[in-house]
């Protein structure tokens, strides 16, 4: 169980689409914001754990055209959030200011993050600790996940917070909100070279 304790623990702690969105959102738009958005990511961080605990995942994303689908949704919705964090609190004239990303945002962004369920997968198909219980030890792993997943990704939230608590210039505040959003950009390439790397 340790060695399934600490996965989670590098998988979540590392920079990706959830904890780099959290910290953008909380930065953009501030505490309440994030948590509401928060609130949505960890809704669809478990409603994925348990499609793929299920085999529902397995069944559903082996049809290869599904799988094309979701990767280009979840391209095209983080550039969307992406878009939304970096211009917010923009004072571009022809930029309406931006309503900040909410739970509904969270839930889709992990229903559609391939990531998502490739380390869901990795997760509850391996590390097996209770071989003659595979329900209990699928409870256990998702309560040590979630004990795991939700400290760490209020610390990125609160990273985001101290970024927007330093009461910056605006174009400094704006240039940390691109910084972030390109940070998610990065991610995207990097979801979109794996498949043609392996």
């Amino acid at each position: 169980m340790l060695s399934f304790a600490a996965a989670v623990f590098l998988l979540i702690v590392t920079p990706g689409p959830g904890v780099l969105s959290v910290a953008g959102v909380g930065s953009g738009f501030g505490f309440r914001a994030g948590n509401r958005y928060l609130a949505g990511l960890w809704l669809g961080n478990n409603a994925v754990a348990l499609l793929v605990a299920s085999g529902i995942a397995a069944v559903v994303l082996a049809e290869p055209v599904i799988r094309t689908v979701l990767l280009f949704a979840s391209v095209a919705y983080l550039l969307y959030l992406a878009g939304r964090i970096a211009l917010a609190g923009s004072k571009i004239a022809f930029i309406e200011k931006q309503s900040p990303p909410g739970l509904l945002n969270g839930l889709t962004l992990q229903l559609i993050n391939p990531k998502a369920y490739a380390v869901h997968t990795t997760l509850f198909g391996g590390f097996p600790f209770l071989p003659t219980d595979l329900f209990a030890e699928t409870l256990i792993k998702f309560v040590v996940m979630n004990v795991i997943w939700i400290p760490l990704h209020y610390l990125w939230l609160g990273a985001g917070l101290s970024l927007r608590r330093l009461d910056l210039a605006p174009g400094v505040q704006r240039a940390i909100n691109v910084g972030m959003a390109l940070a998610m950009l990065g991610v995207v390439a990097l979801a979109l070279l794996a498949p043609s790397a392996a």
